[in-house]
């Protein structure tokens, strides 16, 4: 009788253990390692107090250069939970599931200073979630 193998990857550890990396993981990770680099040239920008940025009288008016720092952490954020998800780590789909509704949320807040750009991250964003909080069922070779 031939098993069919089962398309999990173990992680580091325990034996047998760890972590599972499936299809819409590697989806997430890869997309969190776009988003990523995005956001920090992002925040790059803001910090370098860039004239491509405008808002008039918006309720979450910051200053530039605190969405710079906001952009930029965020987006360190994601690039390491991205690579935590690729690796299989036990935390690396929480942590990036956190990170992507955190950047979810301040690229909505961003869109009047510059729509362009927040919508398709917005865009990033969501699949990601969608990727890592899917119902995630192991399966093993009997």
């Amino acid at each position: 009788m031939t098993t069919v193998p089962d398309g999990t990857r173990r992680g580091p550890g325990i034996p047998g253990g760890g972590g599972t990396n499936d299809e819409a993981s590697r989806f997430a990770g890869i997309l969190m390692l776009i988003s990523g680099p995005l956001s920090i040239l992002m925040g790059a920008a803001g910090i370098a107090h860039d004239t491509l940025f405008a808002a008039s009288r918006y309720a979450y008016r910051f200053d530039l250069t605190a969405w710079g720092w906001i952009h930029l952490v965020i987006g360190v954020a994601l690039v390491i939970a991205g690579l935590g998800v690729l690796s299989g780590r036990s935390w690396g789909r929480g942590a990036g599931g956190a990170v992507a509704a955190v950047s979810l949320i301040t690229q909505f807040m961003f869109v009047p200073y510059y729509p362009l750009w927040a919508i398709p991250v917005m865009t990033l964003d969501l699949l990601i979630l969608f990727a890592l909080t899917r119902i995630h069922i192991e399966r093993r070779a009997q």
